[in-house]
């Protein structure tokens, strides 16, 4: 229809001679009408070695998504992917991703290496305090041995601006923080925490709009998650 946005764009042409292996990411806002692979007529196409183990299951808002990555290849979760060798589950949702137990519950009927769980930003801090530890404790009766990760919300670039955006960081940061030592406490095992200070760096450069990270910040995210993930995969 004339809604639908036609473009032809050629991603690859005249291909040097020999056996190559690529990743095609599928964009990550858009729906993909057509997608066509051509081949010369004397070409072999194969199956790429398989990725080793179990994937990792991320979740969160469109900071996991990818919201305002250049391509889909530059989220933090596809980053990771490629660094770590592993399939991966993109559950980032732009505008939710609120650690609603239903949602827990659907997460828990997947069978990941780990969760990532990277939710703080759509959620208040009363929400963090009252989410967080049923949110896991659905996780872990599932999965008794799944590594889980908690992220904390990322220290916006305008925090130093805006004090509701200051405040936010600040309150669901601590929120996060008193829920994982209490479910510490409780006995839960597996867990591990990624401080917020860090995500983005503290220079100012990593965000589209002081909230949603350039290419630039989905790639300090991932140097900032990827020495936690790696010895749990």
């Amino acid at each position: 229809g004339s809604d639908v946005c036609s473009s032809d764009l050629r991603l690859l042409q005249e291909m040097p001679a020999g056996e190559h292996e690529y990743m095609l990411y599928l964009p990550l806002r858009n729906a993909l009408g057509s997608l066509i692979l051509g081949f010369a007529p004397d070409a072999k196409l194969g199956k790429a070695e398989p990725q080793s183990g179990k994937p990792i299951c991320f979740y969160g808002t469109s900071i996991v998504h990818g919201g305002c990555a250049s391509r889909p290849g530059m989220s933090y979760p596809a980053i990771l992917g490629r660094w770590l060798d592993r399939t991966f589950f993109n559950l980032g949702f732009s505008g939710n991703g609120r650690m609603e137990p239903e949602i827990a519950e659907l997460l828990a009927e997947l069978d990941p290496c780990l969760y990532v769980l990277d939710a703080l930003p759509n959620l208040g801090a009363q929400q963090v305090t009252e989410r967080a530890e049923p949110f896991v404790h659905t996780l872990r009766k599932a999965h008794p041995e799944t590594p889980i990760v908690l992220v904390e919300n990322v220290i916006y670039t305008n925090s130093l601006f805006v004090a509701s955006r200051r405040q936010q960081c600040t309150t669901n940061n601590d929120a996060l923080r008193a829920a994982h030592k209490r479910l510490i406490d409780a006995g839960v095992t597996g867990l591990h925490h990624v401080p917020g200070e860090d995500l983005l760096g503290h220079d100012g450069e990593a965000t589209v709009d002081g909230v949603h990270p350039t290419d630039v910040g989905f790639l300090r995210i991932a140097e900032s998650l990827r020495p936690v993930l790696k010895p749990l995969v």
